[in-house]
């Protein structure tokens, strides 16, 4: 299912507005329409714009009418500029669904607008004291509404039982809801290596039955030692397909969409718009700065990885790791200046580029990697993504591990005011209206 998805700020700044009273209340939201292999994945909303109460033809506890001059305006404002309207109106009353009035009223909306602004996505937005459902404007599609930030909010009209045999002692902690709520988000998942196949295989034990898997690289002898479920019989297949027999096998019933591509790619990263919640487990800086902006570009929570071993003169100096939620409201990686940009820079050419830069002397020796230090990262970034999602006790958004002191350290990053990824004067919320970085061969 498509999304509607909008920073959690906003969508509670929305809700206390709209329910100052027992009258119905409406509101319009402004975003940009995104689509991915031919259909929309979703609506990235950016602003709130509030009618005047002058701007009402009659507002009751039962119903609600904008006047024709108000929306007009609105109009000629997307017909210039190509954005998405979202036409929010609330019930105040215990009727979590669009009302037989709300039908007809749309379907003139959606009339109105098919004609000024055609091939442009319009929806409409439903808040009550309990729900907030949406669906493409005039129709009976659709969308999940998410909103993401400090706080994260997910709304479906899929809410299936769970099994309560197999996830009986997660429901003891999680309880129905929470159980319930991991069965229906679709997690993307970079990277299907030492951190990412460990990473498919608890997101697959706990029940996460959707996944989108990307990785360009085939299994290797030398991956051996850390690729969970690969096989000496996996050498030379993609590592996805080999994450994903892993993850079919945890659990048959579950989707897995398997890409052996690149997220360096830009029109291959962009495919994660179609996920609900996405995992960075990649060891190149290419591929975090591309992630890093698309968390905060789409409004798609990712939660970053990496470890690191330093070796010197045959000895193991140094272990650490870190673990990074990114969303906005929280500092993204450029603020944390934990991005090389020459890395950045080498990940990005193209292999004819490479071959004829002289900066590039030869290729960089591979890093140290054990599998329990993964092993390590990966769970404390599970844990932190049942924190935000499911609402388990849990604070901390940015963890360093190290492991010679054996200490797990939470981290407070200020985000810059001006930073040009996750504040809203660079690419936060700009959707396809900012280029995304990656390469485009």
């Amino acid at each position: 299912m498509s999304r509607l998805v909008l920073p959690s700020e906003l969508l509670q700044t929305l809700k206390s507005s709209l329910f100052k009273d027992e009258k119905e209340s409406c509101a319009l939201l402004i975003g940009r329409a995104v689509s991915t292999q031919k259909k929309l994945s979703r609506i990235v909303i950016s602003e709130i714009i509030q009618p005047d109460p002058t701007l009402y033809n009659y507002r009751s506890s039962s119903a609600v009418q904008l006047n024709a001059s108000f929306i007009s305006e609105a109009a000629q404002r997307v017909r210039k500029s190509g954005e998405s309207l979202v036409f929010v109106h609330t019930h105040p009353f215990p009727l979590n669904e669009f009302s037989q009035a709300d039908d007809e009223g749309e379907k003139a909306l959606a009339d109105f607008f098919a004609y000024r602004t055609p091939n442009i996505i319009h929806a409409a937005l439903l808040l009550t004291p309990e729900k907030a459902i949406a669906r493409i404007l005039g129709t009976r599609s659709y969308l999940n509404v998410i909103g993401t930030g400090i706080d994260f909010y997910y709304d479906t009209l899929k809410l299936s039982a769970p099994n309560a045999t197999v996830y009986d002692r997660q429901i003891r902690a999680f309880g129905q809801k929470g159980q319930k709520k991991l069965q229906v988000l679709r997690i993307g998942i970079v990277g299907s290596g030492g951190t990412g196949s460990l990473v498919a295989q608890q997101l697959a034990h706990l029940g996460i039955r959707d996944f989108m898997l990307i990785d360009p690289d085939t299994l290797e002898e030398s991956n051996l030692n850390r690729v969970v479920g690969a096989t000496r019989e996996d050498i030379g297949k993609p590592k996805v397909e080999v994450c994903k027999r892993m993850i079919l096998q945890i659990n048959s019933d579950a989707i897995v969409e398997a890409h052996e591509q690149s997220v360096l790619k830009n029109v291959v990263a962009k495919l994660l718009t179609d996920t609900d919640f996405t995992f960075c487990c990649t060891d190149s800086h290419g591929s975090r700065a591309i992630l890093n902006q698309l968390a905060y570009q789409y409004l798609l929570p990712i939660i970053d990885m990496g470890v690191a071993i330093a070796v010197q003169e045959s000895a193991i100096s140094h272990i650490a790791a870190r673990t990074q939620l990114l969303v906005p409201g929280l500092a993204c990686m450029v603020c944390g200046d934990l991005l090389n940009y020459e890395e950045i820079r080498r990940d990005l050419l193209s292999e004819f580029e490479r071959k004829n830069d002289p900066y590039i002397i030869n290729d960089t020796e591979p890093a140290p990697a054990v599998i329990s230090l993964n092993s390590t990262i990966a769970s404390l970034a599970i844990t932190m993504f049942l924190n935000y999602v499911v609402g388990t006790p849990g604070k901390a958004r940015f963890l360093n591990y190290n492991g010679i002191s054996g200490t797990v350290r939470a981290v407070h990053c200020e985000p810059e005011p001006n930073c040009v990824v996750c504040s809203k004067y660079g690419s936060l919320g700009q959707a396809d209206e900012w280029p995304l970085p990656g390469r485009i061969d």
